[in-house]
């Protein structure tokens, strides 16, 4: 005879294996190291300060209105 086997578990067994494979197929894809979320943060710091210093203030502009 054959060895006895609990299905229950190896279903469990069998979508555990089934999630493990697609969480690491959502990583590859979708998933940034700490690193890159860190750098990517920073260099959009540096362009908003870049862009608020290019800013131009409302006294800056020249009005249409003859003096």
């Amino acid at each position: 005879m054959g060895d006895v086997i609990n299905l229950r578990q190896v279903r469990k067994a069998r979508k555990r294996e089934a999630d493990a494979a697609k969480a690491e197929q959502n990583r590859r894809q979708h998933g940034r190291t700490k690193g890159q979320k860190a750098a990517e943060k920073a260099q959009h710091d540096r362009d908003q300060r870049d862009l608020d210093g290019k800013r131009l203030e409302s006294d800056d502009l020249p009005s249409d209105e003859p003096a």
